[in-house]
């Protein structure tokens, strides 16, 4: 593991050995990440961390995450810092290295995007987005995550707010569509959202996880519907030649194709009768293409 490379005295005594961080710094990418995930996946990950963090091994391997040490959400105001809620979602997540990297990872941009507003409140807009950015174009390739890994772990980062944003008056298309857009992702992004919940005030982390548990059912129960009967009706391509007068070919098959997905991103609703898909692609002008 990492900890024994850097003999640090007691917690807090600011004691590091600089050469075992030289070493460090200069060990491979891929042996640094995955002695980083030993210590993400394991029981007592939030005292390793808090130890790799005050012995200095974060500034060396992970600057970006060590940057988060006492940066607040509250200007003016004793507050828990970024890195202290990071810390708290990596030891909520499920002990899954994909997970465990995202909770880890997920409030980087926040260094980038703080800004203090006239009347003394802080935000972190498009933190997300640059979270995101910053591992793709910093991170990943420092550690050597494997493709599909990094790939997953931008997903997760760029978009760990959107199950918080969720509320009762998303319509069907609206959840489709979030369900849809996270692909593979959605039940580590679940995951990860649920964890990222830490918030202090009374009642608010018991709504918080409600919420994410009616986006979980609904999702899954829409997605029963949905493999139970097709988006779309039945015999719509002979009814697609009839109307518009058509020869069979590939076109038909691009026009069905377009409806398919129209009706996925919520533009169009699924299930109804033929005659509604033929008026929507007369309104559409994909018949004049």
């Amino acid at each position: 593991m990492v900890i024994p490379l850097v003999a640090a005295g007691p917690v807090g005594s600011g004691q590091v050995d600089e050469a075992a961080v030289v070493r460090l710094a200069q060990a491979e990418g891929a042996r640094v990440r995955q002695e980083l995930e030993t210590v993400l996946v394991a029981p007592d990950c939030r005292h390793a961390l808090g130890r790799l963090q005050e012995a200095g091994v974060l500034a060396v391997v992970l600057p970006e995450v060590d940057a988060t040490v006492g940066l607040t959400s509250e200007g003016g105001r004793q507050h828990k810092d970024v890195w202290a809620h990071t810390a708290q979602v990596v030891a909520q997540c499920p002990a899954r290295p994909t997970v465990r990297w995202a909770g880890l990872l997920h409030d980087i941009g926040k260094v980038e995007t703080r800004e203090f507003k006239a009347d003394g409140t802080v935000t972190f807009l498009g933190h997300a987005e640059a979270g995101a950015a910053m591992f793709r174009e910093r991170i990943a390739g420092r550690l050597a995550f494997p493709r599909a890994q990094a790939r997953d772990l931008y997903d997760l980062i760029r978009h760990h707010q959107r199950a918080g944003q969720y509320n009762l008056g998303w319509g069907d298309s609206a959840v489709r569509r979030y369900y849809r857009e996270m692909g593979a992702s959605l039940p580590d992004l679940l995951d990860l959202s649920r964890a990222d919940v830490t918030s202090r005030i009374p009642g608010r982390r018991p709504e918080a996880m409600r919420l994410i548990a009616d986006l979980a059912r609904r999702i899954e129960a829409l997605k029963e519907a949905d493999a139970r009967v097709p988006p779309l009706p039945a015999g719509l391509g002979d009814a697609i030649m009839e109307r518009f007068g058509l020869a069979p070919g590939p076109r038909i098959g691009r026009l069905r194709r377009a409806l398919d997905q129209a009706v996925a991103a919520g533009d169009m609703k699924p299930r109804q009768r033929a005659e509604y898909y033929l008026d929507c692609l007369e309104r559409s002008g994909l018949i004049d293409e």
